[in-house]
C-alpha cells in the first residue's frame, strides 16, 4: 500500500511540473511587455500615478489652489502628508467709543505642504477627497535618490519651480511669436 501511495504522489508532482512548463511555455512565446529602461523609455507616462503634487490656480500658477481645510492630511491612511497654516489675522481691540473693525479674512493659502514618500501607499484618497481639486499625482517616473531624505518633498517649493521652469518656456515663444516676419534682428 506504501508503495501505491508513492507512486501516486509522484504522478502529481509529475503532472503539476508538466502544468507548470505549459504555462511558461506560453509566456515564453509571448512579447516582452517590460521597458528595459536605457534602452527604451515609458511612453504612456500620461498614465502613471507617482506621488502626489500641488495645482496652481489658473491665473497664478505659483500659488496653490489649497485652501488648508485639512482634507487630505485627515484622510491619509499613511499619514505622509503634513501642512501647515497661516496664523489667524489678529484684531486689535477697539477703544471705548470707536467701532469694531471688520475681522481681516485669514489666509487661505498653506504655509508648508509637506509629503514624505517614504511612507506614502499611493492609495490616492487625498486626491480624491479634494474639496477644491487642488493635488494631483504626478508623471514623474524617473525617481532615484540614495537617503530617505531624497524623498520628502516640499510640495509648495516644488509648485514654485513648476511655475517658474512654465514661464521660462512661455517667454521665448511669446518673444517669437510677437517679432514680425523678416525680423530677425540680426
Amino acid at each position: 500500500m506504501t508503495l501505491f501511495k508513492e507512486f501516486q504522489s509522484a504522478l502529481k508532482g509529475l503532472w503539476s511540473l508538466a502544468v507548470g512548463l505549459k504555462v511558461t511555455g506560453r509566456e515564453f512565446a509571448r512579447p516582452q511587455l517590460t521597458v528595459h529602461y536605457p534602452r527604451k523609455v515609458v511612453d504612456n507616462i500620461v498614465t502613471y500615478r507617482g506621488h502626489i503634487e500641488l495645482v496652481g490656480k489658473p491665473k497664478e500658477p505659483a500659488v496653490p489652489k489649497c485652501i488648508t481645510c485639512m482634507m487630505c492630511a485627515t484622510v491619509c491612511p499613511s499619514g505622509c502628508i503634513s501642512i501647515k497654516k497661516f496664523p489667524p489675522p489678529k484684531v486689535a481691540p477697539a477703544a471705548e467709543g470707536e467701532e469694531a473693525k471688520p475681522k481681516a479674512k485669514p489666509v487661505k493659502t498653506p504655509k508648508a505642504f509637506n509629503l514624505n514618500y517614504n511612507t506614502c501607499s499611493l492609495c490616492g484618497l487625498c486626491v480624491q477627497n479634494c474639496p477644491v481639486d487642488s493635488l494631483r499625482f504626478s508623471t514623474d517616473v524617473y525617481l532615484a535618490g540614495v537617503s530617505r531624505a531624497d524623498f520628502e518633498y516640499d510640495l509648495m517649493a516644488r509648485l514654485a519651480a513648476q511655475a517658474e521652469a512654465v514661464a521660462k518656456a512661455k517667454a521665448p515663444a511669446e518673444a517669437t511669436a510677437g517679432a514680425k516676419p523678416g525680423e530677425g534682428g540680426e
